[in-house]
């Protein structure tokens, strides 16, 4: 939509990037705060949520260059970036992280078990502010545009090096992920939500199945299922996924980690008697 535009060199798309990303650490540090969770783990959550940042920028590219291959026929690096390779990867490396490091970290308290649920909880709600910023990016870039359209909701965007009249399903999807962290935010600080990375799930799966079908950007691949994209694909797995995580969470998972508090508990007591003896002598 603003082809060409820069701020001190920088293009609006990476300027949003960037927005989004400090407004995800400001938004976990302020949700954090108000869930209680450890210190000493909110650190250790920032250092995975860097390191989540880059392995997610590859595979967000490592996807979307296998898409222009099912489409040209070529493997290009670098073609550009999609959403699910970056969530998929950022997952994969920010729970690499916290499970692997945090056994050795914690390997006392086990804090990071113990907390997991408000860790995941607020960390998603920080992802989804994030993606909200990332999508304006994309109306700026004019990638991830809608289908051609002459009606009042279609907007003029630069595609493809000239001038179309296109849906805004790029400002869509933002204004649905703004509002959509206001309500996640909501139900983690006034309902004391448990389950908000299930709401995620499911809810941004039913979007995105829906909100592609006015999509009209080209390579982004097939799938075994003919009438379904890649992304529709992904979506009803995340679907599935949130839901069954409501139970797996409810009925094992929430116990599972429940066993570890007492051996928290513990440590922690032997911790504040060695303190306050420290502090005799």
């Amino acid at each position: 939509m603003f082809p060409g535009v820069e701020i001190l060199g920088m293009e609006l798309y990476t300027i949003l990037i960037l927005l989004g990303i400090v407004g995800a650490i400001v938004a976990l540090r302020y949700l954090s705060d108000k869930m209680g969770i450890d210190a000493k783990l909110y650190n250790f959550v920032l250092i995975a949520a860097v390191v989540a940042i880059f392995v997610g920028y590859g595979f967000a590219i490592l996807f979307q260059s296998y898409y222009h291959w099912q489409a040209t026929g070529k493997w290009v690096w670098g073609v550009g970036a999609t959403f699910y390779g970056g969530l998929i990867g950022g997952a994969l490396g920010f729970f690499a992280v916290y499970f692997i490091g945090g056994h050795y970290v914690f390997k006392d308290t086990k804090v990071h078990l113990t907390q997991l649920a408000k860790v995941c909880n607020s960390a998603i709600a920080s992802v989804v502010l994030a993606h909200a910023f990332g999508r304006i990016g994309c109306l700026c870039a004019g990638c991830c545009y809608g289908k051609e359209s002459d009606g009042w909701l279609a907007t003029r965007q630069f595609i493809n090096h000239q001038w179309k009249n296109v849906l805004p399903v790029q400002l869509y999807e933002a204004l649905f992920l703004f509002a959509f962290f206001a309500v996640m935010v909501y139900l983690l600080i006034k309902k004391k939500n448990e389950y908000n990375l299930s709401i995620y799930l499911v809810g941004y799966g039913v979007w995105r199945f829906l909100i592609e079908y006015l999509r009209g950007d080209d390579e982004r691949g097939a799938t075994v299922v003919q009438f379904l994209s890649p992304s529709q694909l992904t979506a009803i797995i995340m679907i599935v996924l949130g839901v069954a995580l409501i139970f797996i969470y409810k009925y094992w998972l929430k116990d599972f980690l429940a066993k570890f508090q007492p051996e928290v508990t513990q440590q922690m007591k032997i911790e504040d008697q060695v303190a306050n003896e420290t502090e005799k002598n």
